[in-house]
């Protein structure tokens, strides 16, 4: 007896819809498993045959083939056990096949016929909707991440004896977006005394999405600062929210993000992290940090330390907001629309340019400096000095503006941005497209007089005058005004990238 059942396989954070049919026939007693199979669909074979055994289903002794199809498309993951199982049910007649004509069959099956969670749960859901499914059959394990999608029926089960009984399964609609207790930021700005420039710069930073950079000596407060943004970035919406949810349940960590949903990710890998690590990879490519900070921020620390290899992978997702990695099976496209926030000291000792206590030799700072590529440095929109405290600033007790009170005026510069940029693909200031400049960033001739002689005298870049234009934007929406200021570019231009040329001033 012939039987196809529909499932799905993951690609990145994508799905391709997959059929497996299943023929029980007369002949030799063998089980065939076909179809462009990696390791771990070849094992389901066994796993499936031991699984209904241990229910009280014994395959029979005939033919048995089950064909995974498309066959140009190379099946991997644990996620087909299932699928092939009900398969197998269907085509021995245990189970009436009419019940599964429009229903998606994911799962992992343990020996004892138990059903495992598997990864991309969310992406498999969607792609059932897009291709007209009514129902879905998964693991209960991924009930919370499959219920998030609206108009389409879930069952959910835990062994394989309730799935026999699949006419009398409850469903439940999806569109329901599980409880969030929200995170809980540790960290606050009013624990932190002095570096006003440094609270203003991350206050602006985040306001506009823009990529920053902190120098300093240690203990300046640099990751003090850095571990306090997440207290001040906004909310995320339901769009934004699928998208990290997304990513998430592609790597297996949707778990992780089930009580802070709404709240932007934030993510800070060690300095020995490698680029597979950072841009995503493997195999079987899953997303990296890059990834994983979808929406939100990625934290390098230390940034010098990090292989200059590593840094490098962070030249295109910083500009594409996406990273494509390729491999034999086929290319995998992973978002990385992220905002960049890193630290780093300036110079070995970390004292430079205090020749009080700095002792590095030119060579040595210039070598520091040098792990930091130029065009690496282009793409930051905001570097900001942290100078060393003194005891004063230390010890003494004030009341300093909290993460909270920072955050209202993050918020409604967001909003101010989010009317501004409606009709548009993008939502934050830093993402203008350098060739709409003059439509939301509008100069007066005063104004651009100064520009031009600060873009000589300076140096700077295309891609830094386009980006000082975008931060003078962001800061005077935090100040609530519609035009941009003088004052506002002058502070833009403060916030400029590090020129090695002005470093080597201070040698």
């Amino acid at each position: 007896m012939y039987s196809k059942i529909h499932t799905a396989a993951l690609f990145g954070i994508e799905s391709i819809g997959v059929e497996v049919e299943a023929d029980v026939n007369d002949g030799l007693p063998v089980f065939d498993m076909v179809g462009f199979l990696g390791t771990e669909v070849k094992e389901a074979r066994e796993k499936v045959r031991t699984a209904l055994r241990n229910c009280g289903y014994r395959l029979p002794p005939k033919r048995i083939t089950v064909n995974l199809s498309p066959g140009g498309i190379k099946k991997s993951g644990s996620g087909f056990d299932l699928p092939v199982a009900v398969a197998l049910l269907c085509a021995m007649g245990v189970i009436d096949i009419s019940l599964f004509n429009d229903c998606i069959v994911v799962g992992e099956l343990s020996l004892d016929g138990r059903i495992l969670p598997v990864n991309g749960v969310l992406s498999i859901v969607l792609k059932a909707k897009k291709e007209g499914f009514k129902k879905c059959l998964l693991p209960r394990a991924n009930k919370d991440e499959a219920l998030m999608v609206s108009d389409i029926n879930i069952y959910t089960a835990e062994t394989l004896t309730e799935i026999i009984n699949f006419n009398e399964m409850k469903n439940e609609t999806g569109g329901k977006t599980p409880k969030t207790t929200g995170t809980f930021c540790r960290y606050d700005f009013k624990d932190m005394n002095g570096q006003k420039g440094v609270r203003r710069a991350c206050e602006i930073a985040v306001s506009g999405r823009h990529n920053m950079l902190m120098v300093g000596p240690p203990g300046s407060g640099k990751s003090f600062a850095a571990r306090c943004i997440p207290g001040i970035l906004p909310s995320m919406n339901e769009n934004e929210m699928l998208d990290v949810a997304l990513v998430y349940s592609a790597s297996g960590d949707f778990d992780k993000r089930l009580n802070s949903l709404y709240e932007r990710p934030y993510r800070s890998p060690h300095h020995t992290v490698t680029a597979k690590g950072l841009s995503g990879g493997g195999v079987v490519p899953k997303p990296g940090e890059i990834s994983l900070a979808n929406k939100g921020v990625l934290f390098l620390d230390e940034l010098a330390e990090y292989n200059m290899n590593v840094l490098e992978t962070l030249r295109e997702p910083l500009e594409d907001k996406y990273i494509k990695i390729v491999r034999a099976s086929g290319t995998f496209v992973f978002p990385a629309d992220f905002m960049l926030v890193a630290a780093m000291n300036p110079c070995s000792c970390g004292f430079f340019p205090d020749r009080n206590i700095c002792n590095c030799t030119r060579t040595s700072i210039n070598r520091y400096m040098g792990r930091i590529s130029q065009p690496l440095l282009d793409r930051i929109d905001v570097t900001v000095e942290a100078p060393r405290l003194n005891y004063r600033e230390i010890a003494e007790k004030r009341e300093n503006e909290s993460s909270n009170d920072i955050r209202k005026r993050v918020d409604e510069a967001v909003a101010i941005q989010n009317e501004r940029y409606k009709r548009e693909e993008f939502s934050f200031n830093s993402e203008i497209p350098a060739g709409r400049m003059d439509e939301f960033v509008c100069l007066t001739s005063k104004q651009m007089v100064h520009m031009k002689e600060m873009y000589e005298r300076l140096n700077i870049s295309a891609r830094s005058y386009h980006k000082i234009l975008k931060v003078a934007r962001t800061i005077a929406d935090v100040e609530g005004k519609n035009d941009i200021e003088t004052v506002h570019l002058n502070e833009a231009i403060c916030y400029r990238s590090i020129d090695k040329k002005e470093w080597e001033k201070n040698l």
